[in-house]
């Protein structure tokens, strides 16, 4: 889906992402941590992954300093920013959004259905506010992730907040705690001691989910043990944007410009998220594995896609 978008009523813009929000390191934001930087194992060959996305090469990444959410955007974080700027997000715009199609109503469902994904129903009126469609809300749900937001509206809070949207090596070297080459962000065992550390769907995929994690759906930011850098739900619970252009193999080259701080490539239309979601199933979507990712169009928007805030430390950079 893909339309002109309307100019942002306080000059949000995508390009607001190339100018970093920048702030005091010795003393973050509330709710950001300081991720120290230096030198990292990015990506990943596990032979369950997906090749065909680009998760390798292994190869050693080089990243400065930076602050990053520890938690993803809440509903109500994304509230005070809609009602501080009267932001209407895309989906709200478009009038519909794609709702997974146990949770959606199908009185509002649009014809049709994702190739090779018939359990994403077109809703309309499903937006962040009523992720389900008509008739559901959000006011149960103040401290879950906010969904239903594209790209660009992920890009224009985060402006509106001071900060930018994380570049893809940003986002997994804070996603594995300081653990090297570990499959998730806390070891290699997806429930060490038989504890569930993240929430991914349990059952059968995509017909039931028995929420053996505790979640039918999405869960609070803070659900679950932080890793080692103090992060939240970097596997697992909803997809999460990141500023990078997405390729498969723009990575590959061993150059500067894709080993030291990263930005991603210069051109492309899709962009990249990481982290996988509560749909997230071994029979089908493996991707909640710290080296997974995927992509998708900017005006793009689901059920099970948010995203998290990054800024560059002022004394460091300026």
């Amino acid at each position: 889906m893909t339309v002109p978008a309307p100019p942002y009523r306080i000059g949000l813009t995508a390009e607001a992402v190339a100018s970093p929000g920048r702030h005091d390191p010795a003393a973050p934001p509330e709710g950001m941590v300081t991720i120290p930087g230096g030198t990292f194992l990015m990506g990943g060959e596990d032979p369950d992954g997906w090749a065909a996305d680009g998760e390798g090469p292994v190869r050693e990444v080089t990243l400065r300093p930076f602050l990053i959410d520890a938690m993803c955007v809440t509903n109500a974080e994304f509230a005070r920013f809609a009602e501080d700027t009267g932001y209407r997000t895309e989906a709200e715009r478009f009038g519909w959004s794609y709702v997974f199609h146990l949770f959606a109503d199908r009185r509002h469902a649009i014809d049709g259905h994702v190739p090779g994904a018939p359990w994403w129903l077109a809703v309309t009126g499903a937006t962040w506010r009523s992720p389900e469609g008509p008739g559901s809300a959000v006011a149960s749900r103040q401290d879950h992730p906010v969904v239903h937001v594209s790209w660009n509206d992920a890009a224009a809070y985060a402006a509106w907040a001071g900060k930018r949207l994380p570049t893809e090596a940003e986002w997994e070297m804070a996603a594995r705690g300081g653990l090297a080459r570990a499959r998730y962000p806390w070891g290699n065992e997806l429930t060490p001691d038989g504890a569930h550390r993240c929430n991914i769907w349990q059952g059968r995929f995509p017909h039931a989910d028995t929420a053996e994690d505790g979640y039918a759906g999405t869960a609070p930011v803070d659900a679950f043990l932080p890793n080692g850098y103090g992060l939240y739900n970097t596997s697992g619970n909803v997809w999460e944007w990141c500023a990078d252009r997405w390729s498969t193999d723009w990575h590959t080259a061993g150059s500067s410009r894709t080993r030291i701080d990263p930005q991603g490539p210069p051109a492309g239309t899709a962009r990249v998220v990481r982290g996988g979601s509560h749909l997230c199933h071994d029979s089908y979507c493996n991707r909640y594995r710290v080296a997974a990712r995927t992509g998708n169009t900017p005006d793009s928007s689901t059920g099970h896609t948010g995203f998290r805030c990054a800024a560059t430390p002022r004394r460091v950079f300026a």
